[in-house]
């Protein structure tokens, strides 16, 4: 299973835990306290640049004809495609800019440029998804309802199609972004399914259709002779965009060290063990600035799910100060190049298609899922030599804290230390039960040959018997 109770398996007393809240609120604070200019002026110049990007593109379209035109005119288009989804609209409806009051940059006015409306994502994503980050049962964003990312989740023969699945949400990410967090606004609202004129599904349909007529029809129509090249590049800035966004929520979300919880975690959860959760149920990777950039800055998903609503120009110093509170509190912070990061994911969608039969690992110590029942059955080295079995806060060698990412290092050691002694005793099994059946083999070869010989020897005196009996009654008659 998920993760149960966090604080057994952080290694961390209800104390530690409290006190790292208190240190995050303090970073918060710190933040909120230090926004200004310096801030303002980043969204507005971000904003100013993505709307020329996208002029630009739009203007260069107008010769798509040209293969060199078509080429710079999507490239400017997909662009300003993504720095909209990720740095603007992702941000924006999250209200890291509220505290600026502008009405144009707001959560509550700001429309992205998606399939989907601003405010059914906003319902299910910052509701749904931060508040139950990684929740199995809770969180709807943990494999979007058509990926098993955790075998946690019963396996159902429909998985054996989720390769397939996941090639098509990341083709099409903003389209089942939208239907995901149309149906979460569906049952959010408790509107009944047949009811079609419903305010969920009228606003849906709205949207969808401004949408598409502005991709789709009137952009195209703009260029008059080249409205079929418009058309495709338009197509291809919306498919860059998708493949690029569906990258990074998996990087961020579904690598190895990402864990997942199961509901008991909720029960009587403190602020603190919920900013621990967000810790440890994502991850970041490593990107430059330009980069971090395109990505909407998260490359730090570990600090985007501590602080959703602080600006995303802020994360990189945050994150030199959640880096060091792992250090202090000794626990992981779970981090990869782009490419590694996504292909433990990758590996995940794949290898969880399969049913649980075909997988080596269990729900307790797999790489996508651990428990606290991963620590269970064994024993560490440093509570064998220090504690009497019991887990020292603090290493009497070097005064380091010790916490999860030290009980992970010596769980994995000892582990494929077990692992090792287990596949040593199975091949002295095997090498004994090849000696026996050596043995048994040699027995039964002596077996045959002095069956064999007994054989022969019954042959040879039935026939001197034979000899015999046909011999005397000659002597007989001669007499």
């Amino acid at each position: 299973m998920a993760i149960t109770d966090i604080q057994t398996f952080s290694h961390l007393t209800a104390a530690d835990i409290e006190t790292l809240g208190q240190e995050l609120d303090s970073i918060r604070r710190s933040v909120e306290l230090s926004r200004g200019e310096r801030d303002a002026k980043y969204i507005r110049r971000t904003i100013a640049a993505q709307r020329g990007l996208e002029v630009a593109g739009r203007a260069v379209l107008f010769g798509s004809r040209n293969r060199w035109a078509w080429l710079a005119g999507t490239a400017l288009l997909s662009v300003a495609k993504i720095i909209e989804n990720m740095e603007l609209g992702h941000n924006v409806s999250h209200g890291q800019w509220d505290w600026m009051n502008d009405p144009e940059i707001h959560s509550s006015t700001w429309e992205w440029d998606m399939t989907g409306p601003s405010s059914q994502w906003r319902r299910a994503h910052n509701y749904s998804h931060h508040t139950y980050t990684n929740v199995l049962g809770k969180d709807e964003d943990l494999g979007f309802g058509i990926l098993r990312m955790t075998r946690d989740e019963e396996w159902r023969p429909i998985h054996l199609v989720q390769p397939l699945a996941n090639l098509l949400l990341a083709a099409t990410f903003e389209w089942g972004i939208a239907l995901h967090d149309w149906s979460i606004e569906k049952q959010l609202s408790g509107v009944p399914r047949q009811e079609l004129l419903s305010a969920p599904n009228r606003e849906f349909g709205r949207k969808i259709a401004r949408q598409v007529a502005k991709d789709f029809l009137i952009y195209p129509a703009l260029t008059g002779p080249a409205w079929k090249s418009t058309l495709k590049a338009n197509a291809t800035a919306n498919l860059v965009r998708n493949l690029w966004a569906y990258a990074v929520i998996f990087c961020g979300h579904f690598p190895d060290g990402a864990e997942k919880f199961t509901i008991e975690q909720l029960d009587d959860e403190t602020g603190a063990e919920w900013y621990l959760r967000q810790m440890l149920g994502s991850a970041n990777f490593k990107a430059g600035p330009a980069m971090a950039f395109m990505s909407g800055n998260l490359c730090y998903q570990i600090e985007h799910h501590l602080f959703p609503d602080l600006p995303s120009n802020r994360y990189p110093e945050i994150a030199a100060r959640v880096r060091e509170l792992c250090d202090k509190y000794d626990l992981p912070y779970t981090t990869g190049s782009l490419a590694k990061q996504y292909l433990l994911a990758f590996r995940t969608i794949h290898k969880l298609a399969l049913p649980d039969r075909f997988l080596k690992r269990t729900a307790d110590d797999a790489p996508e899922t651990s428990s606290e029942r991963k620590f269970a059955g064994i024993t560490l080295p440093s509570t064998e030599r220090w504690a009497d079995n019991n887990w020292l806060l603090t290493d009497p060698e070097t005064g380091q804290r010790r916490g999860l990412r030290s009980a992970l290092h010596e769980a994995k050691v000892v582990l494929e230390e077990k692992a090792r002694h287990e596949k040593e005793v199975l091949r002295e099994a095997k090498r004994a039960l090849k000696e026996k059946a050596a043995q048994e083999k040699e027995l039964l070869r002596e077996a045959k040959l002095t069956l064999q010989e007994k054989a022969r020897a019954e042959r040879a005196a039935l026939r001197r018997k034979g000899v015999r009996e046909k011999v005397v009654p000659a002597r007989w008659r001669r007499a």
